[in-house]
């Protein structure tokens, strides 16, 4: 079955940097899209970005462009997200998602000075 691991998170300081990492497993990752959703405390569901199969294009939302990367390495079935200039509104759960059905457990960034 379709398996979704996330890992990275923790305590950072505004300005600094983060890498998540999500291992996926259970399906053909190397053809499809991947995301990446975030919640912050007390908010609703944010997209943050997506990547196509084969990597060669990503999308952002506003708030993240310039600052986050999303990447993938279809040969590990592992999909990132470089996250730099930090701000404390970044602050959430960060979930991989395959689809709308299929999500990941989420890692927690915690964004404070």
């Amino acid at each position: 079955q379709v398996q979704l691991v996330e890992s990275g998170g923790g305590l950072a300081q505004p300005g600094e940097s983060l890498r998540l990492s999500c291992a996926a497993s259970g399906f053909k990752f190397s053809i499809v899209p991947m995301t990446w959703v975030r919640q912050a405390p007390g908010k609703g569901l944010e997209w943050v970005a997506g990547i196509y199969g084969d990597g060669s294009d990503a999308d952002y939302a506003d708030f993240v462009k310039g600052r986050f990367t999303i990447s993938r390495d279809n040969a590990k079935n592992t999909v990132y997200l470089q996250m730099n200039s930090l701000q404390v509104e970044d602050t959430g759960f960060y979930y991989c998602t395959l689809g709308a059905a299929n999500w990941g457990q989420g890692t927690q960034v915690t964004v404070s000075s």
